[in-house]
């Protein structure tokens, strides 16, 4: 082979070298040890030129890509080498490298070494080179980098190909690019923990039954519930459970039980926990942090102990907070729960019913008052927490238990002008109420009554 590339370098007349070139490469194919030599020559030797140079390495790649050489250990070998003799010369060979990177990814993607074809893929530049890319094409590339990062759970390194996805998501009508989109959304949104969002995602891709098969829809259907379930108490989850539950193809999933009892705000048993614990993925079941002031405030203490829960024979519980993101939403979701069964509830009673202490159930009570989610308040002095139930205002639109409707009213200052707005409008709808009766028995026409 050395003495054929000697050769060939006497040769002065361009068209006479490459067409020498070509032969020398279509009579090696079957031999990878000559081909790399061949490449390193044509690239790296001044004689050669450039023009040459990539025409012989373009047709190589095109060999490759066709499969002519059959063996699949042997196309990875020299589509490595090849990489490594262009590298230093990326700038004059970008085409060439690139359709080179795409090739390897596949060869890393079928051994499933996700990370290795993201990182490949990740050194292709669309922005630079001499081969334009379209919006399309960038938006296909960055979708690939994605959905493997997320094969290996690393949502935070896929957020920055997210972003650069999201600028082109609008230039193309592929549905199946769109969709795989959104599926990218949904599991970053479910890695990040960002569970409401996530079911949120997961729900619409489950309801495009005419892109999607069965299995596929189910499968969606399936991850919503599941990260419903995980989304923090409160009128947003709410909605989204309502939504699930009204689904006619929940009642045919595995975690259907789980997400009746969320809907219906019944109380969740440590026995079910423990199988939908089952089901869920590891970053699903991922350990929180505690600060080191909730740490102090749900510490057991001497005034924790209740005569009443001991007479009954109830230990007071040494958890000093939900342990996973599992704990923390089926704790919430048993509070809000007891806020419709009870006016009224001690630290100790609901630490009982949660399984911590007495200071953390409080330290979770007065989180979610805090935030909005639950409304109550809190007597530290007869370590009382007091429930109160939604105003009559709040009932309109939460029918089918589909949470609060934010309203916002005027802050007058005037309490006494509250309250008699507050009578007036309990007396309107009470003569409302009597007048329908009345029409209903037929008492009064109702042609005679004026709005």
């Amino acid at each position: 082979m050395d003495g054929q590339l000697t050769q060939l370098a006497t040769i002065t007349a361009q068209r006479n070298k490459a067409t020498a070139y070509q032969e020398l490469l279509e009579k090696n194919l079957g031999n990878k040890e000559n081909l790399i030599k061949l490449v390193k020559n044509v690239v790296t030797e001044d004689h050669v030129g450039l023009v040459i140079g990539r025409q012989i390495v373009s047709e190589l790649v095109k060999t490759l890509e066709t499969k002519q050489i059959a063996d699949d250990d042997t196309r990875r070998e020299i589509i490595e080498k090849t990489l490594e003799i262009l590298q230093p010369r990326i700038v004059s060979y970008d085409e060439q490298v690139t359709s080179l990177r795409l090739q390897m990814a596949e060869f890393m993607e079928a051994e499933e070494d996700w990370t290795g074809a993201a990182r490949v893929l990740m050194g292709i530049q669309p922005d630079v080179g001499s081969r334009t890319w379209s919006d399309e094409e960038k938006l296909k590339l960055y979708i690939r980098i994605i959905r493997l990062l997320l094969e290996e759970e690393d949502w935070v390194q896929a957020d920055a190909y997210y972003k650069r996805a999201a600028l082109f998501i609008n230039s193309t009508q592929e549905r199946e690019l769109q969709l795989a989109f959104k599926l990218c959304q949904a599991r970053m949104s479910d890695l990040g923990r960002r569970f409401l969002e996530a079911a949120m995602r997961y729900h619409e891709l489950s309801l495009a039954t005419s892109d999607l098969d069965e299995e596929e829809c189910n499968r969606a259907l399936s991850a919503a519930i599941t990260c419903a379930v995980l989304a923090p108490a409160g009128p947003n989850r709410s909605r989204m459970l309502a939504s699930l539950y009204r689904d006619e193809r929940s009642a045919s999933m595995s975690n259907f039980n789980i997400l009746t009892k969320m809907f219906l705000d019944h109380i969740i048993r440590p026995a079910e926990v423990k199988i939908f614990e089952q089901t869920l993925r590891p970053h699903q079941l991922a350990k929180i942090a505690q600060s080191s002031n909730d740490r102090l405030a749900s510490r057991v203490t001497a005034a924790d102990t209740d005569t009443t829960m001991a007479d009954a024979g109830v230990a007071v519980s040494t958890r000093t907070g939900p342990q996973t993101v599992l704990d923390r939403a089926v704790m919430e979701h048993n509070i809000l729960s007891c806020s419709n069964i009870y006016n009224n509830i001690t630290f100790s009673g609901l630490g009982a019913l949660l399984d911590v202490t007495p200071g953390a159930a409080e330290t979770m009570a007065r989180r979610m008052i805090e935030q909005g989610r639950l409304r109550g308040h809190i007597d530290q002095v007869e370590k009382l927490i007091w429930f109160e139930g939604p105003e009559e205002d709040d009932a309109q639109g939460k029918a089918g238990g589909l949470g609060d409707v934010e309203q916002t009213t005027e802050e007058t200052g005037a309490p006494y002008t509250k309250k008699w707005d507050h009578q007036i409008r309990n007396t309107a709808a009470t003569v409302e109420d009597i007048v329908q009766k009345l029409v209903e028995k037929g008492l009064v026409e109702p042609s005679l009554i004026v709005a």
